[in-house]
């Protein structure tokens, strides 16, 4: 028996990795375990989990409704920097997990124990960032891997465990779904079974949250997004919360067949993954933020957060959200979003998210008697071009006579 450990907090959803590793964790650690459900909008009945781990014995048990907390200061912070990892990936995953590693921090303070573990395995991208967030919050902690360290690195083996030491273990009837599913509030997620073969198409009945773009409806839907600040504060005109504001827009995109998406991505563990997401709401946003800045943030400004947004994608899908790094880009960006405000209206189209019109009373930079192609009475000196064209052809022209 492994010693050093005296209390462990365990991300716990009830399932049988989880109650395995519960199990596994008391009789190889000999500690008190202490078991962590979150609800960042899974859409799961999470009360299972709280009746499994009393059946277990475990006295400290937390269930907490995360989703606010989730939207507003992970998943709206995000959308500011109009984030996509490798130029398609929403993040859907990635951002909850620091989330999830805060809390369990916290609770680990609370409770006084020593350690935290959780059931990410050794070949993904979720050990990385459930562990680089719980050092970045507490230096010292303990983390223990159970993936990295047992020998049940299978089904079989894991219900031949559970079996063994009387662990309950729910078997649902009906056929069991060949794929590996990751949902919140932002997105669902679906890997392994048959899309690891990169030329499988993913099949029709796979999707949970969205209709096919070609059984969409005939006519489109109208939304209007009144932003804040850089962040959605209400649709159409009624002011929402951030998660109920998300959570609606799900369902609007969904019906619309509105975000989906197939992607080979590279996984900072080193290998490429197939995955298949649906990200309905968050990608009406991030076409809606996009709307909202062109009119009113300034040139170089948008066009230094464009730079800067692959690296603060990949800071996120890595697991750096706790970093100084992140923190500093995150300040930069936040700072550039103080006069983002105003209204887009949105078409929503057989999985198009189409922008009809975008207006701001207080911070519109767009001036139509300078842009007009009208006479614009003197607003702007069309000779002035020659000049500036001529100043930044000059580096050119001495290149060209230089054969060059």
């Amino acid at each position: 028996m492994a010693s050093g450990v005296k209390k462990v907090v365990l991300a716990y959803s009830g399932g049988l990795d989880t109650s395995v590793i519960l199990k596994w964790l008391e009789d190889t650690y000999g500690c008190e375990v202490v078991t962590f459900t979150a609800d960042i909008g899974q859409g799961e009945e999470l009360e299972p989990a709280r009746t499994k781990a009393q059946a277990m014995g475990v006295k400290e048990i937390y269930i907490d409704d995360l989703r606010e907390e989730f939207v507003r200061d992970f998943v709206f912070p995000m959308f500011r920097a109009n984030t996509l990892y490798e130029g398609e990936y929403l993040l859907g995953t990635s951002i909850a997990r620091p989330l999830i590693a805060k809390r369990l921090i916290e609770i680990a303070n609370e409770t006084g124990a020593d350690a935290i573990s959780h059931g990410a395995t050794g070949k993904g991208n979720d050990q990385v960032r459930f562990e680089l967030g719980a050092y970045a919050l507490k230096p010292g902690v303990k983390v223990i891997a159970p993936w990295r360290e047992w020998d049940l690195n299978s089904r079989e083996k894991l219900l031949a465990y559970a079996e063994q030491h009387g662990i309950p273990v729910e078997m649902k009837r009906g056929k069991k779904s060949p794929y590996s599913m990751d949902a919140n509030l932002l997105h669902i997620s679906y890997e392994g079974g048959p899309l690891e073969d990169p030329w499988f198409e993913a099949e029709e009945d796979m999707w949970r949250w969205s209709v096919s773009p070609e059984n969409a409806p005939d006519q489109p839907t109208y939304v209007e997004i009144t932003y804040q600040n850089g962040d959605p504060v209400a649709l159409d005109g009624k002011a929402m919360s951030p998660a109920t504001l998300l959570a609606e827009l799900n369902r609007i995109g969904g019906a619309n067949g509105i975000g989906r998406l197939d992607l080979v991505e590279n996984r900072y563990v080193g290998m490429k993954s197939r995955g298949c997401y649906e990200t309905p709401g968050g990608t009406i946003l991030l076409k809606a933020h996009r709307a909202i800045e062109s009119l009113t943030l300034d040139r170089e400004a948008a066009h230094l957060k464009d730079e800067m947004m692959p690296r603060y994608a990949s800071l996120i899908y890595n697991g750096y959200w706790w970093s100084p790094e992140r923190r500093m880009m995150q300040a930069l960006i936040d700072a550039s979003q103080a006069h983002v405000n105003g209204v887009v209206r949105l078409k929503l189209y057989k999985g198009n998210v189409i922008v009809a019109g975008r207006q701001s009373t207080t911070d519109s930079l767009f001036d139509a008697s300078i842009a007009t192609f009208e006479d614009d009475a003197g607003a702007y000196n069309q000779k002035d071009a020659e000049g500036f064209i001529k100043l930044n052809a000059l580096r050119m022209r001495i290149a060209a006579q230089r054969g060059r």
